[in-house]
């Protein structure tokens, strides 16, 4: 393959393991309290605590053609799923509820030097639990890989910190008339995490983009409202007098860039 200039080309090799740390912590706190009364949900924790994976899975995050840093390429699917069950059995990728662009699995080129090349993702999915669905906001990761063993050097797959999460409830399951009830609150820890190799966090890029650049890529791939020039009500209100146009003005319950509700 052809290498254009200030692009890399990213390759795994060999058939090391890499192995994988999973936790789900209990739901301390949501609305309405399902965690207290849906045993699925009170009682979910991690299938797997500890899996070793063929560094071949870790493929599913690399693009198929060279590229620069801030570059973006889809995550295959079945990479991402198999790693998922880890979590819990059988996530959906196509979501349970999807509002129409929300879909996805979308990686980038955040940053490299000579040794070491660094990837963020992003990947949306839905957990299957019985009678219901469990949404958290995103899956956020991050996979270094050392380009001159080609293999993983560090790897995190992890819902962040503070963000949020909605569940559906099949309730009266045994009725021919059962409906879904929706919650939502603030998710627990929810992370996959393999070790980390030596000499990785201490290392300087010398091409690089910064973490909050590449999300911000990531994040215009799923969602077309954050692809707005958003401004502050009294900017746009100078705005509209300097040029003479009427404010469009929207009212939103509940946040734009995220899958809970």
């Amino acid at each position: 393959m052809k290498t254009l200039p200030n692009t890399i080309t990213l390759n795994l090799d060999g058939d090391a393991e890499v192995p994988v740390t999973g936790f789900i912590a209990p739901i301390e706190h949501m609305n309405p309290n399902f965690h207290e009364e849906w045993d699925a949900l009170a009682n979910m924790r991690v299938a797997e605590p500890e899996k070793a994976y063929a560094t071949s899975v870790f493929r599913a995050f690399l693009p198929d053609k060279s590229v620069a840093v801030g570059d973006y390429w889809q995550i295959d699917d079945q990479g991402a799923f198999t790693l998922l069950n880890q979590l819990q059995p059988n996530p959906n990728l196509d979501m349970h509820i999807n509002a129409g662009d929300s879909r996805g699995l979308w990686a980038c080129l955040r940053a490299y030097n000579d040794e070491f090349a660094d990837i963020i993702f992003r990947i949306h999915a839905t957990l299957a639990l019985e009678d219901g669905w469990f949404t958290p906001s995103q899956f956020a990761g991050h996979l270094v890989i050392d380009r001159i063993k080609k293999s993983v050097a560090f790897f995190q797959m992890r819902v962040p910190d503070g963000t949020l999460f909605d569940v559906n409830w099949r309730k009266q399951k045994d009725e021919p008339n059962y409906y879904y009830s929706a919650g939502g609150g603030v998710c627990p820890k929810i992370e996959l995490l393999g070790e980390m190799r030596d000499g990785t966090q201490e290392t300087e890029f010398t091409t690089l983009i910064t973490p909050e650049e590449a999300e911000r890529i990531l994040i215009q791939r799923f969602y077309k409202s954050q692809q707005i020039n958003w401004v502050p009500f009294e900017e746009a209100a100078e705005i509209s007098q300097a040029q003479q146009k009427p404010i469009h003005a929207i009212s939103v319950d509940g946040p734009l860039a995220d899958e809970a509700c």
